[in-house]
């Protein structure tokens, strides 16, 4: 499979950041409703350590993934594609990719205006605080911000699937075929 995408599929590349984006986001989701549901113990700071990590890598694969696609060419909308739906598509994929940034950048956030620790990416690299230290009113406008951020991503990945799910069973075009891992359209 080609590395780069052409007029009727998503290169090897773009897929692999798709695929390894959403599976992360999954695991991410799960690791983040369940550990704030963790009574308050020394012993859960290693996860909320490992959910900032992952945020911070899916914040870096964003930035590498939104790279990619300024030299690697979109394919063609399906032909029988209306342009109100191109649209959309259009739309729904900045806001995907606005809240890719978003969604780990207000962690950050909340992070730095936390200031229980330094902030180290898997250990290895000091991220700087985003705050300049501690803020509590700070500190709680970032919570809330990251976890309505994380709500808006649910729900605008939701449609992104169900609407990948429309194109496969009731439009039968190759939208979600291009994408799959492996796959090529049918022509």
């Amino acid at each position: 499979m080609p590395l780069k995408s052409d007029a009727n599929r998503w290169g090897s590349l773009a897929k692999l950041f798709h695929w390894t984006i959403v599976l992360l986001i999954l695991a991410q989701g799960v690791i983040g409703l369940v550990m704030v549901e963790l009574p308050k113990k020394p012993n859960i700071i290693p996860i909320y350590t490992f959910h900032k990590s992952l945020g911070l890598t899916i914040l870096e694969l964003a930035i590498l993934r939104l790279t990619w696609r300024l030299f690697d060419r979109r394919p063609a909308e399906p032909p029988t594609m209306p342009r109100w739906q191109v649209l959309g598509a259009r739309g729904g994929h900045a806001l995907l990719y606005g809240l890719l940034f978003a969604v780990p950048l207000s962690g950050w956030w909340f992070d730095s205006a936390s200031s229980l620790r330094p902030l180290y990416w898997w250990g290895l690299v000091r991220m700087p605080s985003l705050t300049g230290g501690a803020d509590k009113a700070l500190k709680e406008l970032a919570q809330e911000t990251h976890e309505t951020l994380f709500w808006l991503l649910v729900l605008v990945a939701a449609g992104h699937a169900a609407m990948a799910l429309v194109h496969h069973f009731y439009n039968r075009d190759d939208v979600l075929r291009r994408m799959l891992p492996g796959r090529a359209p049918v022509r």
